[in-house]
């Protein structure tokens, strides 16, 4: 998934971290209700706003983060 187009970062908007489509969603805080048991469906009925690829976007997002740091330190 090409995350880019869903994922902003602002200066200016919590604190520069990576939001959802400009909105004060963080990829962050999609991890943490993921790591507190919430399920996909229960995050849309939460935050309607999201979509399901929001949630994608965070995942990959990570995951190319975590690819490029473990990338960096070899």
């Amino acid at each position: 998934m090409d995350y880019r187009s869903l994922i902003t970062i602002e200066p200016g908007k919590r604190g520069g971290r990576p939001c959802i489509r400009r909105m004060r969603i963080s990829v962050y805080d999609i991890f943490g209700w993921l790591a507190a048991g919430m399920t996909n469906d229960q995050i849309l009925e939460e935050c309607p706003e999201l979509t399901v690829d929001d949630i994608r976007a965070a995942l990959a997002y990570a995951a190319d983060r975590e690819h490029h740091l473990v990338g960096s330190a070899a």
